[in-house]
């Protein structure tokens, strides 16, 4: 047997060593059966020892360390250095390097763990998806995340995060699903989070505090087809830039968002929406006859507002629509065909002699209001009395 010699030769010598010392504190413990990868395994073994394993190593015992409850036992098993048999997570080939394992993907959703977000966890560099909702960490996400060039999904949504929006996530290459939902995160929504260079496909900041402006430059500048701002503050109105996102947008919830506008006729290019929730509102104005041109339409919630006029027929005759709400606004008027829609509200509205609308007092005092005038940008015009 050769001797030991060379410097690189002892480094990777003690460098086993080590590993092998940090395995004895783990050996009373039964070995979990490996994590299944969330891509299909190699044909062929990887080294459990390598640069970017160790990294890893290093990076969830720092996290474990700052975990002070974990009531389901997820990290129970994060001892030791073989990271890939830990409980959540998922290892597989480096993309760049396929003789090379390497950790891709941590779930811990609905653990109820509380604890923070350590500043190491920037060492998992290869991580394509975190997946940690429903749980109770702190803090914000740390800065060392800008490392993760791979990150693809993001959820870090019921948790008890705060702070700005973490703007190192509008450099991050490959994200394209974002949901920070359900926590307390603050101040202005940046530009860059619907700009086409962070081009994401899914962004929920619901039930925040965050504050949004609307306009060409922010949400009608998005690529995303979901996005869900609902319990936001949004300012500004519904430009008629909205119609851009036609070629992508499927899902928009903007319900309690405190927007005052009218709703623009382009609205109707959005032939590929299914769910327009624009509900508890201060939409003002008719109902655009264009809403009727979007065929893939399944559920229209404009309820809780202050729209008027006569619902347009064409609407209740889109072919996918399943859920119609118009409640709570002022609308005079809706034709039979409405009737056919499965699911269908329209309560609290002036519409004569339909069941459940308001009192007559309440309508002819909003049919002696100041009549609505929408400007080109989609604002509602206010004119002295």
């Amino acid at each position: 047997m050769a001797p030991l010699s060379g410097p690189m030769t002892r480094k990777r010598a003690l460098r086993h060593l080590l590993l092998l010392c940090l395995i004895l504190p783990c050996l009373s413990q039964p070995l979990p059966a490996p994590s299944p990868s969330p891509t299909a395994a190699p044909t062929f073994p990887l080294s459990p020892f390598n640069d970017r394993l160790d990294a890893a190593y290093i990076a969830l015992q720092a996290w474990k360390h700052a975990i002070i409850e974990d009531p389901k036992n997820l990290t129970a098993n994060w001892c030791g250095p073989f990271v890939c048999n830990y409980t959540g997570v998922f290892c597989t080939a480096a993309p760049d390097d396929p003789h090379i394992l390497t950790v891709a993907g941590v779930d811990l959703n609905h653990g109820r763990i509380a604890g923070f977000l350590p500043d190491h966890i920037g060492l998992l560099a290869d991580v394509a998806l975190l997946h940690l909702n429903s749980n109770r960490f702190h803090g914000t996400l740390p800065g060392s995340m800008q490392h993760m060039r791979l990150l693809f999904e993001l959820d870090v949504s019921n948790n008890l995060l705060s702070g700005a929006f973490p703007s190192f996530l509008t450099s991050l290459p490959s994200l394209k699903y974002l949901d920070l939902r359900f926590n307390k995160f603050d101040g202005q929504l940046p530009d860059a989070v619907f700009g086409r260079q962070l081009s994401l496909d899914a962004l929920f900041a619901n039930n925040n505090r965050f504050n949004v402006t609307l306009s060409s430059r922010t949400l009608t500048n998005s690529t995303a087809s979901v996005i869900v701002l609902a319990n936001t503050e949004l300012k500004g109105c519904l430009p008629p830039s909205i119609g851009d996102m036609a070629d992508t947008l499927v899902e928009l919830v903007l319900l309690n968002t405190s927007i005052s506008s009218c709703i623009p006729p382009e609205i109707g290019k959005l032939k590929k929406l299914k769910v327009l929730d624009l509900s508890r509102n201060e939409l003002a104005g008719e109902l655009p006859e264009s809403i009727g041109d979007m065929e893939s339409l399944e559920v229209l919630n404009v309820g809780y507002n202050q729209l008027s006029g006569v619902v347009p027929e064409s609407i209740c005759m889109l072919p996918k629509l399943k859920n119609l709400t118009v409640a709570g606004n002022y609308f005079c008027g809706e034709p039979v065909s409405c009737l056919h829609v499965p699911l269908r509200d329209d309560r609290m509205n002036c519409i004569p002699e339909w069941p459940h609308q308001r009192t007559h007092e309440e309508c002819i005092a909003f049919e002696h209001r100041p009549p609505v005038h929408c400007g080109a940008d989609g604002c509602i015009l206010h004119h002295p009395l």
